[in-house]
Order: C-alpha cells, then structure tokens, then sequence
C-alpha cells in the first residue's frame, strides 16, 4: 500500500519591486498591499482543504517569510517550525537587480533580456562592487555563515536549482519520506526543482 505525503509549495504574494516591475532576485523587497491579500486568500484556500502541516520552510527573503506568516496565521498554524535558509532564496540577477524590466530590454534588447531572464544557462552580467546594491545584499548578516564562493553574484536558472537541491534532498526529502506534511513558501525559480512528492502547489500571483 502506498502511503501519500503531502508537501505544499507556495510561491510568495507580489512584492512592491514586483509592483514596479523590477528584477528583485535577492533584494529584500516588501510585500505589496495586493501581495498579502494573495497570502491571505492562499492561507484560505489551505484552510478551507483542511490542511494540516508539521513543518515550514522558507528563505531568508521576508516576502517569502511573510507569506509564510501569514498562511500560518490564517490557518491556526503559528505554532509550527520555521526553517529558513538562503538555499530557498530567489534567482540572484546580479547586475540587473533593481532594474525596470522594460527598460532593460529598450536598452540591451528583447531578445538578451529574455536569454537572462529564460535560458537554463546564461546568467545575467554579475553584480559588480559599485552596484547600487551589492553592499545591501553582500554584506547582509543572513549570510554571513556562508562559505567562501557560496555567496553569488549572479545566477543562471540552472544554478539557482544547483543551489536549492542539496536543501530538497538533505533536508526537505527525508522529512517527507518520514511521514511529515511539509509546507514550503519560496520563490518561482526556486522552486523549480520539486521532488514529485504528491506536491500540492498553491499560486498567488
């Protein structure tokens, strides 16, 4: 007999760079006032299918921590374990990182940006010293139990999913194999590689 284990995913409400269509990758950019409503219907959702979890995990991104929060919080669930980790965390776009998204493509062209944006591959330009963002993001105190080299400075689709599967595998997979109903609250890239574990997949946006 086979025994069915639940892992739900959720991919975190709009974020206000989502709002201003921006590259946000692994900058920590707030909810938007329209992306908690999508958090609050999706704890809803999940309360109305009566779903019971017995761990949480999410990244180190509070548009995803916060997503996380307040499907818990809607759901009667605050209670749970919470575990974060950068392996969780968006695509890095390096040097595209606060940028319009139109605006990019008027200046390096459509086809480039969709190479950044969709290839399995090709990693956007880096985040260089200089970036307006590099000291926000480099020097944040979430990452400073990184090892040397772990910490990017621009991902390809491919090495976003490199980065995130030794957490499915290690951590995520084996929870599920024992048993427990496993909640994840993420990002659309990272998110890429499920383990095909009779995931329920829960989208906001």
């Amino acid at each position: 007999m086979t025994t069915a284990h639940k892992l739900v995913i959720v991919r975190h409400g709009e974020s206000e760079w989502n709002q201003y269509n921006k590259f946000c990758g692994w900058f920590d950019a707030e909810l938007s006032e329209k992306g908690l409503e999508e958090a609050k219907s999706g704890a809803k959702a999940i309360k109305e299918a009566g779903m019971k979890f017995d761990i949480c995990h999410t990244s180190v991104l509070k548009r995803a921590v916060k997503t996380l929060w307040t499907i818990l919080e809607g759901t009667d669930q605050m209670w749970l374990p919470v575990y974060r980790t950068w392996r969780l965390n968006e695509r890095h776009y390096g040097g595209l990182t606060g940028l319009n998204k139109a605006e990019t493509a008027e200046k390096h062209g459509e086809e480039q940006v969709k190479i950044w944006r969709r290839s399995f591959d090709t990693p956007p330009p880096p985040m260089e010293h200089n970036h307006a963002y590099h000291k926000i993001i480099s020097e944040s105190r979430r990452y400073k139990g990184l090892k040397p080299g772990e910490l990017p400075t621009c991902e390809s689709l491919k090495d976003t999913i490199a980065r995130a599967l030794p957490y499915w595998n290690d951590v995520i997979a084996p929870e599920i194999k024992a048993g427990k109903n496993v909640i994840i609250a993420a990002h659309g890239n990272s998110l890429q590689e499920r383990g095909g574990h009779g995931e329920r997949v829960v989208q906001l946006t």
